[in-house]
């Protein structure tokens, strides 16, 4: 997290939000073997909780049930020229949106492995264009069962929220337009409205 409190959020509802339409991310935590990370979709319960899913090999998967990790969302983001501001006497930086969430994990039981994988793919399939949304009954269940125990469900307490939204409020809102209008034209799009909507 970033330590200038202009780039923190109190706002619960954004973090979840960033969860849903990043939807994923990378785990960290430190193992015997030494420190690790996996990167996974993610799914936010809505209570305060994350649930993810390795495969079974994964350097993780026989560490994490227990451990407290971390897990990061990155959002957009995007490199700031100096040029883009009024006062010359600037230095290059980097706009961007990360959520680092904190917690204990425990292993799920295998009927909350398919609710996930369940959710994850109804809300993914949701936002594919076009045809009809592949649904997880369209694969033989002993196909499926097999397939699932490849891969291990976990779900993570999370006790720490830690967002970071940089997206220039340490700067007046001239240059905060001048840069969202330069990130625009260079195709930053995301992070150009991110500037509008959450740091006017």
């Amino acid at each position: 997290m970033h330590p200038n409190p202009a780039f923190r959020s109190e706002d619960r509802a954004l973090m979840e939000t960033l969860i849903d339409e990043i939807g994923f991310g990378m785990v960290f935590a430190q193992t015997p073997d030494g420190p690790r990370v996996a990167h996974t979709p993610l799914l936010s319960t809505g209570d305060g909780a994350v649930q993810f899913h390795l495969a079974r090999g994964n350097a993780l998967s026989r560490h994490l049930p227990g451990m407290t990790a971390l897990t990061v969302v990155n959002g957009p983001d995007s490199y700031v020229s100096p040029r883009w501001y009024d006062d010359a006497e600037q230095v290059p930086t980097w706009n961007y949106v990360a959520l680092e969430l904190e917690g204990p994990v425990r292993r799920m039981d295998t009927d909350g492995l398919m609710g996930l994988l369940e959710s994850l793919s109804d809300r993914q399939e949701a936002r594919v264009a076009g045809g009809t949304p592949w649904t997880m009954d369209k694969v033989p269940q002993d196909k499926l069962r097999q397939m699932a125990g490849a891969i291990v469900g976990f779900e993570m307490e999370v006790r720490g929220w830690r967002p970071t939204l940089k997206l220039s409020q340490n700067k007046d809102a001239a240059d905060r337009a001048r840069v969202a209008d330069a990130l625009e034209a260079q195709g930053a799009l995301a992070v150009a409205q991110l500037m509008r909507t959450l740091a006017p």
